[in-house]
């Protein structure tokens, strides 16, 4: 049974939205395009609460983009984004989520940001994405979304460790590259640990 993962396709990720991905909104007319192709689709939200202490505003003094320390791992200090119940979470108008079987939301806890769509990084808590896929007999699963070099990789190396085949659609995501070369390196970081990187022609 083959599913697709669809990371954080949010407002606050698209142009426009307070962390915008370069082209982010590009991504979803190619999603939508290969929707039918797929036994069962779900979706990542980014959820979090105001006072998330990832967000440098929570921070006095602190800048966005300075390296911190949340719940005992390094930080990256983040724009205020995707807080519950705002539009700037809310999923992009154009995606279709018409046919979602499910939306596993992440970053909910406030003392600890959540860059998988699996796990918490320090994978603590657990979504609830692998239970659905493990309880439906998912055996591969295909990743698509934003960003590149942060929730896609992370939702990608969890899953090739739980023991999904696991492709990553390198044509429907985009990446933040807070340096140049940050997506590529986290493709070759997703091939390294066992994964397989397509585009959307090769389903």
């Amino acid at each position: 049974m083959n599913t697709l993962i669809i990371v954080d396709v949010q407002n606050d990720f698209c142009p426009g939205g307070a962390l915008a991905v370069a082209q982010g909104d590009s991504v979803v007319p190619v999603i939508n395009s290969i929707l039918p192709a797929f036994d069962a689709v779900v979706a990542t939200q980014d959820w979090h609460p105001r006072n998330h202490l990832s967000f440098a505003a929570n921070h006095a003094g602190a800048q966005v983009g300075q390296v911190s320390e949340l719940g005992g791992l390094p930080q990256i200090l983040w724009p205020v984004h995707c807080v519950q119940g705002t539009t700037g979470a809310d999923f992009h108008p154009a995606l279709d989520i018409s046919g979602l079987d499910g939306v596993f939301q992440k970053g909910t806890n406030p003392n600890v940001d959540a860059y998988s769509g699996f796990f918490d990084n320090g994978r603590v808590h657990a979504t609830g994405l692998a239970q659905f896929l493990n309880g439906r007999g998912v055996g591969t699963v295909f990743i698509c979304g934003l960003a590149t070099d942060y929730c896609v990789k992370w939702t990608a190396l969890d899953a090739l460790s739980l023991g999904f085949e696991t492709f990553v659609l390198s044509d429907a995501t985009r990446g933040v590259n807070l340096l140049p070369t940050d997506s590529e390196n986290a493709l070759l970081e997703i091939v390294a640990a066992g994964g397989k990187v397509i585009t959307s022609a090769q389903i």
